[in-house]
């Protein structure tokens, strides 16, 4: 049951801010989302081995007893690890980096740690997902499938059928979407 009154209208696109209106901005881009996890021996397969991405950064932090793993799909090739400075002036140039933060012993049995928050949750309400783009929606979908993933949403479910949500480990919702489908509908072949 919705608390909105009855008259209520949204507000308007067109009177909304729709780009940068101060140029000092124009070199600004979208960095990085962090997101934390249980156990990154599980998330890490998940990211790298479903989803293809690539880890290109370790940074264990014992002082907060925490590690924060950078994952990407890479724009260019990944400078040598060993290379520190080399290495950091191309992580901090990629765009879309995920970072997942994993805090010491969530993992451990004894830990007796629940999980996190997706933010999906009614009484959590938040941050809602990451989305990736695949080449081919179905034969992504079939894949997920044939690996194990669950599913929130499948492509033939509901009235969007272009797209899918997948759940990662620590049940975070990841929008998968037909690279230029944008929000057409895509038939399966």
């Amino acid at each position: 049951m919705s608390s909105l009154p009855e008259n209520y209208q949204p507000p308007d696109p067109s009177s909304l801010p729709t780009g940068p209106l101060d140029t000092t901005t124009s070199a600004y881009g979208f960095s990085h989302t962090m997101i934390r996890i249980k156990d990154p021996r599980v998330s890490l397969d998940f990211y790298t081995r479903i989803l293809g991405m690539t880890l290109v950064r370790v940074m264990s932090m014992p002082a907060g007893k925490f590690t924060n793993y950078f994952l990407c799909y890479p724009q260019s090739a990944v400078p040598d690890r060993d290379n520190h400075d080399q290495l950091m002036g191309w992580l901090w140039q990629q765009q879309g980096i995920l970072e997942l933060c994993h805090n010491w012993g969530t993992e451990l049995p004894e830990s007796d740690f629940q999980g996190y928050k997706s933010g999906n949750e009614p009484e959590h309400k938040g941050f809602g997902h990451i989305c990736v783009f695949v080449d081919d929606l179905h034969k992504a979908c079939d894949r997920f499938t044939t690996l194990g993933v669950r599913f929130k949403k499948r492509p033939e479910d509901g009235q969007m059928r272009h797209i899918a949500f997948i759940l990662d480990p620590d049940g975070y919702w990841i929008e998968i979407i037909q690279k230029s489908a944008g929000d057409k509908e895509v038939t399966k072949n």
